[in-house]
C-alpha cells in the first residue's frame, strides 16, 4: 500500500473508531518501515497497533508485544 494511501486509511479507521482495522494498518506500516531499515519508526507504528490491540482484546497483541520485546521496545507479557 502506498504511504499516501495508508496514511488515508489510518485516519479513516481512527474516525470510524475500527480497532481491528487500525491494528492492521499500524501493523502494516510498521512492516514498510522495519523493511525500509527505519527500526524507530516501525517500532512507532507497532507500539500503536499493539496498543490498539491490548484495548479490543486481540489475538494480536500477544504477536506484537512479542516483535517490540524482541527490539528491546516492551518487556515480554504473558497474553
Amino acid at each position: 500500500m502506498e504511504r499516501v494511501d495508508l496514511d488515508r486509511a489510518l485516519l479513516k479507521a481512527h474516525e470510524d473508531k475500527d480497532s481491528a482495522e487500525l491494528v492492521r494498518l499500524y501493523t502494516l506500516a510498521g512492516d514498510q518501515a522495519e523493511a525500509a531499515g527505519k527500526i524507530d519508526a516501525a517500532c512507532f507504528y507497532l507500539t500503536h497497533a499493539f496498543v490498539f490491540a491490548l484495548e479490543a482484546g486481540l489475538p494480536e497483541a500477544k504477536v506484537l508485544n512479542r516483535r517490540l520485546a524482541d527490539r528491546g521496545r516492551a518487556h515480554p507479557l504473558e497474553l
